[in-house]
């Protein structure tokens, strides 16, 4: 299944378009993770370890831009004034919120901000220009993104950790370095003081130093503490190419090493046809023997990796594999139901998480729901029928859309709606980023706490400014 945190063309969340990447490359997804899925994140680097791992060296960001540019930004505001007129109200002068000003007034031209940020960038250090994609349209939303989640986030220290952890381990598949880092912070202050006149000056200018600053070394001491236990990627070759539609496929792989990663748990994908274009998918099995890896696929219009997967990878073709993440998998110290709504091919990680609970011997129930727009694009229903007759605590209902003008997104929370209750279960979601909504809407409507929901659509659902 295609990343959770990326919309294909077609609003089903399995294929990729070509601008539609949210892998945390040079800035990524929002921190803010869905029901504790940065805690449960594997790798991921306690802040107690981290302060015992040996920080990389880092140089300080030294603002660019020459001194006339330097010298035109507005001075601090001055403080607002009470209603009355007759006493200043304190200006809140933290960097938090000089942080958050700045974004404010370059929110209108964030395009404008971050296409001077990479111009700056690729004029100043043209060597940097090859970690990047070719088309850099989903770039400049990615760091705009992140710019306006740290601002957000800046004195939530345990959401901005986890998030920055996370990003500094990504990057490593990127090949980004050490020494990358105050150039592009060089360039992100000189973008920002040219496009923030009005709130710009020497506080904003050190809150944005010294934020940079903090940002960049947790990403390189948690990317250097990933390399003492991880590759930056894997190699994968393609042994099995199976095509179920059209624009369907179940690719299989074997890796270079061994990979270690949960059931519903997703990875990133590199193809040699498109160089440092990353697309996200969903592991369509659990962890096996043979160490083999499986994906399902859809292709869609425009979609760089997807259709590279669907039309052109056969066996015997090497791609590249990111480290595992995601934080949809299965708590086994309960007994919880598990109630899992797969839709297109978000049914692959749902079938992962049943293969686990196999795995794990212990009989509990386990309610899936699988749909799909026509009923040829249930094009894993008898994999799932046969594991429903292996195991009589499994039941499998499949959903189609009845063509009436109802979407995939309606349909099946309201059929989950039908049964249960669903009280004793913890519930899981994967598919398209409409139905994961209003999924998560039913289900809090019929009594399933919050804390039970488990999805990894982090992007579509929260969002930065959440």
């Amino acid at each position: 299944m295609n990343a959770p945190t990326t919309t294909s063309a077609d609003g089903d969340r399995s294929g990729d378009s070509a601008g539609g990447d949210r892998d945390a490359g040079w800035f990524g997804r929002n921190p803010r993770q869905h029901q504790g899925e940065a805690a449960r994140d594997q790798g991921e680097v306690p802040r107690e370890t981290a302060s015992r791992v040996p920080g990389r060296p880092f140089t300080p960001v030294r603002p660019v831009g020459s001194g006339a540019d330097r010298t035109r930004t507005a001075p601090e505001p001055p403080a607002r004034t009470r209603a009355s007129g007759s006493v200043p109200a304190p200006e809140d002068m933290s960097d938090a919120a000089l942080l958050r000003r700045t974004m404010a007034e370059i929110e209108p031209i964030a395009d404008k901000v971050t296409s001077h940020f990479y111009a700056l960038l690729f004029l100043r250090h043209p060597d940097l220009r090859a970690l990047f994609p070719a088309a850099m349209d989903a770039q400049r939303d990615r760091l705009f993104g992140a710019l306006l989640a740290a601002a957000t986030h800046a004195e939530d220290t345990e959401t901005l950790t986890t998030y920055l952890s996370h990003l500094g381990r990504g990057h490593r598949k990127y090949g980004t370095l050490p020494e990358h880092y105050p150039a592009v912070g060089e360039c992100l202050i000189g973008a920002l003081s040219r496009h923030a006149p009005r709130t710009w000056g020497p506080r904003t200018e050190a809150a944005w130093v010294g934020a940079y600053t903090t940002i960049s070394q947790i990403m390189i001491d948690a990317a250097a503490e990933d390399e003492l236990r991880a590759p930056a990627w894997w190699q994968a070759e393609v042994v099995a190419h199976e095509m179920r539609t059209p624009d369907i496929a179940v690719v299989t792989v074997r890796p270079d090493q061994p990979y270690p990663f949960l059931a519903g748990q997703y990875t990133a994908l590199e193809t040699p046809w498109w160089p440092r274009v990353w697309r996200h998918y969903s592991f369509a099995s659990a962890p096996r023997t043979d160490g083999l890896l499986s994906f399902h696929v859809k292709a869609v219009p425009a979609g760089w990796v997807s259709n590279a997967l669907v039309h052109r990878a056969r066996p015997g073709d090497v791609i590249r594999l990111g480290a595992p993440t995601g934080s949809m998998t299965v708590d086994h110290h309960t007994d919880n139901g598990l109630l899992c709504l797969g839709g297109g091919t978000g049914i692959a990680p749902i079938k992962a998480l049943v293969e686990d609970v196999v795995r794990h011997g212990r009989r509990r129930s386990v309610q899936v729901f699988y749909g799909a727009r026509r009923g040829h694009d249930l094009y894993d229903i008898e994999t799932m029928l046969r594991m429903q007759r292996s195991h009589p605590w499994l039941s499998v209902r499949s959903v189609v859309d009845d063509g009436h003008g109802g979407t995939l997104g309606d349909r099946l929370p309201e059929a989950v709606r039908e049964y249960g209750p669903w009280h004793a279960y913890d519930a899981y979601l994967s598919g398209p980023p409409g139905m994961i909504r209003r999924g998560v809407d039913t289900l809090l409507g019929i009594g399933v706490p919050t804390h039970r929901i488990r999805h990894d659509s982090i992007e579509e659902l929260v969002g930065a400014r959440n």
